[in-house]
C-alpha cells in the first residue's frame, strides 16, 4: 500500500477558505468622551494666559489698559493688530534705542550655549566615573551627591557671591558658566543610570581595542545615550533661558545682563497700565525660544520624566 501524500494545508487567500475577521473597531465609550474633553479643557486653560498676553501686546494703549483693568469690552481677538507694538518695546528696551535688547539677547545666548555644552560634558564625565570606574568609596560618594539635591540654591547665594566677588569674576558671566561646569546631582544621577545598563561586553570590546576610559567615553558612551544628552540640554536651555535669580545677583551692569534681567529694568520703566502692551510684547519675544522648543520636543520632556525614575 502506497502511503498517500498530506495535502498541502489551503491557501488562506483561495476561495471557498474561511478568512480571519479582521477585529471590530472599538467603541468609543462615554468615558473616553469625558477624558478627552477634561484634556481639552485642561489644555484651554493653560494656554489662555499666553493667548491673554499676545491680545494685549496687539492692542492700542488704551484698549490695552481697559482690557487689563476690566473697564472695557474683554475680546479674545482684535481685527486691528498694532504689530508695531513688538519693534517698540523691543527698541525701548535699554538706555540706547535697541541696543540694550541685542546686548541682552546675545548675553543671553552665549551663557545658554556655555551652560548646555559644560553640563552635558560635566555630567556625562561624573555619571561615567560612577557607573563604570570601581573605587574605594563610590557608593558613600554617590549619595553624597545625591544628598546635594536636597539643598536649596538659596542657601549658598551669599557664599557664591563672598568666593566670586573675592576673585574678581562680579558683572561678568563666568559666575553663571564655570560652576556649570563641575556638573548637576539630576543630569549626572541621569547618566549614570543610562550608562550601568549599557552592556559590558561594549566596553570589554573597546577595551581589547586599546580604549582607555576617555575613549571608552567618547566612542562609545556618548553615541549611546542621545536620550540623555537630548534632555539634558532641553532642561538646561529652559532653565538657564529664563533664570532671573542669579543674573540679577551677579550681572551689575546693562551690558552684562541677561533679557531676563533686561525684561525686569522694562518692567520697572513701563510696567504702568499706558504701557502694559509694550511689557507683554516683550515679555512674548523672550519666551518664543522656549515656546518653540517645547512644542519641539514633547517626547524628550516625556522621556526624561520617566528617565529620571529609574532604578539602577
Amino acid at each position: 500500500m502506497i502511503p498517500t501524500p498530506h495535502a498541502p494545508p489551503p491557501d488562506a487567500g483561495s476561495p471557498g477558505t474561511a478568512r480571519a475577521a479582521p477585529p471590530a473597531p472599538r467603541r468609543m465609550r462615554w468615558t473616553d468622551v469625558l477624558a478627552y474633553a477634561l484634556l481639552c479643557a485642561g489644555a484651554a486653560a493653560m494656554l489662555f494666559p499666553l493667548w491673554w498676553m499676545l491680545i494685549i501686546s496687539l492692542l492700542p494703549p488704551d484698549r490695552a489698559g481697559e482690557a487689563v483693568l476690566g473697564t472695557g469690552t474683554i475680546r479674545l481677538w482684535t481685527w486691528t493688530p498694532q504689530w508695531e507694538n513688538y519693534a517698540d518695546a523691543l527698541r525701548r528696551m535699554g538706555s540706547v534705542e535697541w541696543r540694550g535688547f541685542v546686548d541682552a539677547a546675545a548675553n543671553t545666548v552665549v551663557v545658554t550655549t556655555l551652560a548646555v555644552v559644560g553640563q552635558i560634558i560635566s555630567c556625562s564625565l561624573v555619571g561615567y566615573g560612577f557607573a563604570r570606574l570601581r573605587f574605594r568609596g563610590r557608593e558613600p560618594l554617590f549619595v553624597l551627591m545625591l544628598s546635594t539635591m536636597m539643598l536649596p540654591a538659596q542657601v549658598t547665594m551669599i557664599p557664591l557671591f563672598i568666593l566670586f566677588r573675592w576673585v574678581g569674576w562680579i558683572d561678568s558671566i563666568l559666575p553663571l558658566v564655570v560652576p556649570v561646569f563641575f556638573g548637576t546631582p539630576f543630569f549626572i544621577f541621569m547618566f549614570r543610570q543610562f550608562f550601568a545598563q549599557i552592556p559590558e561586553a561594549l566596553v570589554e570590546a573597546a577595551r581589547l581595542d586599546g580604549a582607555g576610559h576617555l575613549g571608552i567615553w567618547l566612542r562609545i558612551m556618548l553615541p549611546l545615550c542621545k536620550p540623555v544628552i537630548a534632555i539634558t540640554a532641553i532642561f538646561t536651555f529652559i532653565g538657564t533661558w529664563n533664570d532671573f535669580l542669579f543674573p540679577l545677583i551677579f550681572l551689575h551692569s546693562e551690558e552684562q545682563a541677561t533679557l531676563a534681567v533686561a525684561l525686569n529694568s522694562f518692567r520697572n520703566q513701563y510696567g504702568g497700565v499706558t504701557d502694559v502692551h509694550l511689557l507683554m510684547a516683550a515679555s512674548l519675544v523672550t519666551m518664543i525660544p522656549c515656546i518653540v522648543l517645547f512644542f519641539v520636543a514633547q517626547r524628550q520632556f516625556v522621556a526624561g520624566i520617566q528617565l529620571g525614575g529609574v532604578k539602577g
